[in-house]
């Protein structure tokens, strides 16, 4: 699987590390940034071209990092075909992808640890989409998306 990853400064060691992850594991990632782990930078600089990768099928999922993943994931569901989750916890990160097929996973690395982000990255890239009921719901959110449904 191709996999975008960007972060923030307070990210960039949780990305590091998720990228030597990926890598072990087979996938080829594609690294927006940021470079930098000791200087300041704005996380929808690096965030949004990779949820771009992502909306645009150039990548198939993509992982975002910054303190929390709340600032992560609101840039990131700006862009068309992006579907994020902000998630804390195992069972939300399993329900983001068995339930809203999300293909963007945004962590915060002030909240977890390195032990719970290596979980929550496998748990998310083996979780299946169910499909089903689940499907027509998010058939209905890319419909508001393009300005239609409801």
């Amino acid at each position: 699987m191709k996999i975008a990853l960007a972060s923030d400064h307070r990210g960039f060691d949780f990305k590091k590390r998720v990228a030597t992850m990926l890598t072990q594991a087979g996938h080829t990632i594609k690294d927006f940034g940021t470079d930098k782990n000791n200087e300041s930078v704005d996380y929808p600089d690096y965030g949004l071209y990779a949820a771009r990768a992502v909306g645009s099928g150039e990548c198939e999922r993509g992982i975002l990092i910054c303190g929390t993943g709340i600032g992560m994931s609101l840039v990131a569901n700006k862009v068309k075909g992006v579907r994020a989750a902000c998630c804390h916890n195992l069972y939300t990160v399993e329900m983001s992808r068995r339930h809203n097929d999300s293909n963007v996973l945004c962590i915060g690395a002030d909240i977890i640890d390195e032990e719970l982000l290596e979980q929550k990255v496998n748990l998310w890239l083996e979780t299946p989409f169910e499909g089903g009921r689940h499907a027509r719901r998010v058939e209905k959110i890319m419909e508001v998306e393009n300005g239609e449904g409801i």
